[in-house]
């Protein structure tokens, strides 16, 4: 490591199999924490590469507990968080919206490291329960069409790097990560991220893979469609900027969309906007971003995704598939 660390404080850069490496290592408990931390700290001050980000993403993968759910065409639909915002959680929320639309979600997520409540966090406090038992999984995807994989079950070789990120308590490469390190390999995939850098970064990996992905950048900063200002968005074929008006809504102010200050207070704005009880900005940030994972999974138009992103809001559907979670998890 102390190689690693002297080459990288020189500005220098580690190749793809050094990168994967040096994540091996760490599960295996090899280096001490200070060296971590270290580690972790250079990647704030300077750019990650390709190749860095690659063999981080490959490393984690390799080494995580797989989950086979070989039959189920499912999405994801995670960000990276770091961007700041403290939004409401509105992945977590288009999850259950995309899952009330007929797809199934294998939603991936942790607890908040850079914002006060992460979906591990809010999705708790509703008592929804976290297991890497496959049939559990499987039944919550057979009856409420959406299960919740936590990604410390299914990402033991982390458990060196979660207590130092908790500490620091700012965004790490490891933010960047989350998203490309679902363990039920999902085919379809909408990513949010929080730089135009790492929309790049995040485009040159997903074009040399085999997933059916949407990759959105707010140009505001938020990881999401954020409504507050157009998105940069990456699919497989294409590249386009999205305007609020591409989802029928207003230019929105960003604090129309702040979260709560604690994890009780995120819970409860999660619960008014799954109840169909949100405002008019709430439900149409969630929908966009539903429409957005619909759209991709199914090959339709955005307007329609949309379309059948209120419906299931509105109708109840989402909320549907959000209470019979809960109701497997007792």
């Amino acid at each position: 490591m102390k190689n690693i660390l002297n080459r990288l404080i020189n500005q220098e850069s580690i190749s793809t199999e050094e990168a994967k490496q040096v994540l091996v290592n760490i599960s295996k408990g090899d280096y001490n924490q200070s060296q971590i931390a270290s580690f972790l700290t250079v990647y704030m001050m300077r750019t990650i590469t390709v190749e860095e980000l690659q063999g981080f993403r490959d490393a984690l993968l390799e080494l995580c507990i797989p989950v086979e759910l070989e039959g189920y065409n499912t999405i994801d639909l995670c960000g990276t968080g770091g961007d700041g915002k403290n939004t409401f959680n509105i992945s977590t929320l288009a999850s259950f919206v995309t899952a009330g639309a007929g797809i199934p979600v294998t939603k991936h997520g942790n607890y908040g490291v850079s914002s006060v409540s992460g979906s591990s966090n809010v999705l708790e406090y509703f008592g929804i329960k976290f297991s890497s038992d496959i049939d559990f999984l499987k039944t919550c995807l057979d009856k409420a069409n959406i299960c919740v994989l936590h990604a410390p079950l299914f990402h033991p070789a982390m458990k060196h790097v979660a207590p130092i990120r908790r500490e620091l308590g700012v965004k790490t490469f490891f933010n960047m990560l989350g998203p490309m390190v679902n363990p039920a390999f999902p085919k379809n995939q909408l990513v949010g991220v929080f730089s135009l850098e790492l929309l790049r970064l995040y485009s040159y990996l997903y074009e040399n893979s085999d997933k059916n992905y949407c990759i959105v950048h707010a140009m505001d900063g938020y990881d999401e469609i954020s409504l507050t200002s157009d998105a940069k968005i990456v699919k497989n074929q294409e590249e386009l900027i999205l305007t609020p008006e591409h989802f029928y809504s207003p230019r929105y102010d960003q604090s129309t969309i702040h979260g709560g200050e604690t994890i009780e207070s995120s819970a409860k704005i999660f619960e008014h906007i799954i109840m169909g009880q949100g405002t008019e900005a709430q439900n149409n940030v969630v929908c966009a971003n539903a429409a957005l994972a619909i759209s991709t999974a199914k090959g339709c138009s955005i307007q329609d995704g949309f379309d059948e992103a209120v419906d299931s809001l509105l109708s109840g559907a989402a909320r549907e598939q959000f209470e019979t979670l809960i109701e497997l998890s007792k």
